[in-house]
């Protein structure tokens, strides 16, 4: 009551031709109706106090919205066409909407829980269903609506930017749970476990207390909400295992060619990663022992890592498929070359991945299998093996080559992206543009629940 009566005051100060005016200024863009009511409603604002005219504003827009919008959220086993009817949209007029929907969304891909916002025109007293609108993913939202003749489907995909994201936490059972807990994506940790398996061995070389940190990127759109799946390049990480650290920046040369680095410049690729397989245990090393099959002591020429079935196994290296296939006690098997002396060897998968064929190429970290018991095994793991000049030899203590090292100018300019993005870290990220700052693995207070909507007339 008492905002009507401010609108009404408003009203009464502007007088006859003003209020005209004013309620005419609500179909202008904004500056064309900031110019027509200046003088009024400065000649209000002495009169009633500094808050009236907005308020009055406010009130006047309003209520001369012809459209107004109920929002209904799809429930379990709900279509869109019985949400529409739940609303009170007459049938023949949600048919021709879900219909003219298909043209740019299958409505059957909306998924439980979606608001919708339904529009309906007051103008004529009874409210006339105009249209609806959604919003399938925050990057892009799609909507119906009436053109005076027939139904439209129009769908508007948003802007998107990157903005950098700091983390940083105690490791407590495993990096990849201590990540998750700080909030980074599943997308980011995966890149960070894989670039750091060239040197760390993550059943054996993280210990609880070892610390991480990741600056990374984060899809978002111009107004600020993230993308889901849209992480971005790392673009610095820190894992700090015993005390020691090991660091890596992103560094994309004067070619365009984007590695990462170790901070004296050096690349972290090597030829082979130190572990073609992520979270596993390494359940038996290279050498002799007493096979638990046979039950007798047998040389073990490779190493084995134990893992659920169905865990992704990664080439170790890039290379040429040479072998693949059943092979004996080794079950499903395959076997690597990556130069004239350096192959590896994997077994007992379960299945083998797409494209693994004699021949095919693999880029190093591709998925070329997944961890089984076939063969003769007693439960679900890797043998891992690297075979140098024609020997088996022991995969943990191998050497192998490794990638360029900067130099030069390449070198100086190197320095300065490392010192500029220690300072975005320590800044937490791109916290002066979007006010995000930096987090750490302290789980986040449960949200409380909202509210329910009532899928008749909305919230």
């Amino acid at each position: 009551m008492k905002r009507f009566a401010v609108a009404t005051i408003a009203l009464a100060a502007l007088g006859g031709a003003g209020a005209a005016a004013f309620l005419h200024s609500t179909s202008l863009s904004t500056s064309q109706a900031t110019v027509e009511t200046l003088p009024s409603l400065a000649s209000l604002d002495a009169q009633q106090g500094a808050s009236a005219a907005p308020d009055a504003w406010g009130d006047i827009e309003k209520a001369a919205d012809p459209v107004e919008r109920r929002l209904v959220n799809l429930g379990r086993g709900d279509t869109l066409m019985q949400v529409l009817l739940d609303a009170d949209v007459p049938q023949p007029h949600a048919q021709e909407a879900v219909a003219a929907l298909k043209a740019v969304y299958d409505p059957r891909r909306m998924k439980s829980g979606q608001p919708v916002e339904v529009m309906f025109d007051r103008t004529s007293g009874e409210d006339r269903f105009v249209g609806f609108e959604f919003q399938p993913a925050v990057e892009r939202s799609v909507s119906v609506s009436f053109n005076g003749i027939r139904f439209q489907a129009a769908e508007t995909a948003k802007k998107l930017g990157r903005r950098a994201v700091a983390a940083q936490g105690e490791i407590r059972s495993s990096l990849f749970e201590s990540g998750r807990a700080a909030g980074v994506p599943m997308t980011v940790l995966t890149e960070l476990i894989r670039n750091y398996s060239y040197d760390v061995d993550f059943q054996r070389d993280i210990q609880p207390g070892d610390r991480f940190e990741v600056l990374y990127e984060q899809v978002v759109t111009e107004d600020g909400e993230v993308v889901a799946g849209g992480g971005g390049n790392i673009l610095y990480a820190s894992l700090t295992l015993s005390g020691k650290e090991q660091a890596i920046y992103r560094y994309e040369d004067s070619q365009g060619i984007a590695e990462f680095f170790n901070a004296q410049g050096s690349s972290i690729r090597k030829a082979l990663l130190k572990t073609p397989i992520d979270g596993a245990r390494l359940s038996s090393g290279f050498g002799m022992r007493r096979h638990p099959v046979l039950g007798y002591s047998k040389m073990h020429k490779g190493v084995d890592f134990a893992a659920p079935t169905g865990t992704p196994i990664y080439s170790a290296g890039a290379g040429v498929v040479d072998e693949v296939g059943p092979k004996g006690a080794y079950g499903n098997y395959i076997r690597i070359r990556h130069n004239n002396e350096i192959s590896t060897a994997y077994a007992h998968m379960s299945r083998f991945g797409a494209g693994m064929r004699k021949g095919a190429r693999v880029a190093q970290g591709d998925v070329i299998g997944y961890v089984g018991t076939t063969g003769r095994s007693t439960g679900a793991h890797l043998h891992y093996e690297i075979v140098k000049a024609g020997q088996q030899v022991n995969p943990l203590s191998v050497a192998v080559p490794t990638g360029r090292n900067l130099d030069g100018k390449e070198l100086a300019r190197f320095k300065g992206v490392v010192a500029s993005l220690q300072q975005r870290f320590e800044a937490g990220g791109d916290q002066a543009a979007d006010g995000i700052g930096l987090v750490s693995a302290v789980p986040k207070a449960a949200k409380p629940s909202k509210a329910s909507c009532d899928r008749k007339r909305g919230c």
